[in-house]
């Protein structure tokens, strides 16, 4: 039988092992107790020399193996017992986190993040010692996340959207705004791409109107590369943007919005935080007032509609006329019979 055709030295690094592996099978060589020096190690990994050298030095400095060079009998050893290779140290609320963020992904299966995001999940599960096993398939009844009123996701389009920002290229948008009316054309340069409270957001610059501007995927007919790039003349922060708003729209101006709450709800209000702002107040009846210092109205106003006749806003003026408003249409569409 004819020995397998030995790798030139020069081409070894082409064929080489991913390092994780290839220190593994040092670790083996060196707990064997036969004394392995680095040319042998490095035939025997089609490595070059100077590689098994970087790796022995890496165990010994990074992973705090005891390795050790014996010049008596040529060789490599450990001055200690090493009960495994130190792959990966992970605590039980990593472990936890991992698969919280392995759920998360259920709600966006089928979008270009899936499957890389997957596959480093997997890649982390892979290195990790057998006393910590991630085994993603036992996790189905573990934990999980759902939404009631999942996005029209254009899967192809998000993705293009996030390249183009990614890689600063200008695009020719085909927009069309929720009163239905004919497309118009906009010329962005995207910047951000976001998915805010379950929803997908672009965030461009317009170069017509001069200004960061919010554009929902969903009403995109068309997104065009001009061809052109661009630089951002200052970093973009989707925090500060947002900082005083309730949802997505950016700021209009400085309300101070005050509302109370039944006590029938008064629980499901201190159960979350609703935005950075937000003080809650108990109130003697049982039920809590919350007060938000906000750049918008528009969103606010539909949340507070959700909760009907459980909520009442004490102030703006503007936000109580415009509820009793809203109420009154309401009432005209059920008429009493």
């Amino acid at each position: 039988m004819s020995r397998p055709k030995k790798i030139p030295a020069s081409s070894r690094q082409l064929y080489s092992r991913p390092p994780i592996e290839r220190m593994m099978r040092i670790h083996t060589a060196i707990g064997s107790s036969k004394y392995p020096n680095a040319t042998d190690l490095a035939d025997s990994l089609e490595v070059s020399t100077k590689t098994v050298l970087r790796d022995i030095e890496f165990m010994r400095d990074r992973l705090n193996l005891p390795v050790a060079y014996d010049s008596a009998r040529f060789g490599y050893h450990y001055t200690s017992p090493v009960e495994s290779f130190p792959t990966l140290q992970i605590t039980e609320g990593e472990l936890f986190a991992l698969l919280v963020a392995e759920k998360a992904l259920q709600q966006y299966r089928g979008t270009p993040y899936e499957k890389p995001l997957l596959d480093a999940l997997r890649k982390l599960e892979r290195t990790l010692p057998d006393t910590i096993s991630l085994n993603l398939a036992h996790w189905e009844q573990t934990i999980s996340f759902r939404t009631s009123a999942e996005p029209m996701l254009q899967l192809e389009l998000i993705d293009r959207l996030a390249r183009a920002a990614a890689s600063r290229q200008e695009l020719r948008l085909l927009y069309r705004k929720p009163n239905r009316k004919p497309a118009e054309e906009r010329l962005v340069h995207p910047v951000h791409v976001a998915n805010v409270n379950g929803d997908w957001y672009l965030f461009a610059f317009d170069l017509l109107r001069n200004d960061i501007r919010t554009f929902v995927p969903a009403r995109i007919e068309k997104a065009i590369p001009t061809g052109k790039s661009f630089t951002l003349s200052q970093p973009f922060d989707l925090s500060r943007l947002l900082r005083d708003s309730f949802g997505v729209h950016s700021s209009s101006g400085h309300f101070k919005v005050v509302v109370q709450f039944s006590p029938e709800v008064a629980a499901y209000i201190q159960e979350k935080r609703w935005h950075p702002s937000q003080e809650l107040v108990d109130l003697p009846n049982g039920g809590v007032e919350i007060r938000l210092l906000l750049g918008s109205l528009v969103e606010v106003r539909r949340w507070i509609l959700g909760w009907g006749p459980d909520a009442r806003v004490i102030e703006p003026a503007a936000l109580v006329d415009d509820l009793r408003d809203a109420a009154r249409r309401i009432a005209r569409q059920y008429p009493a019979k």
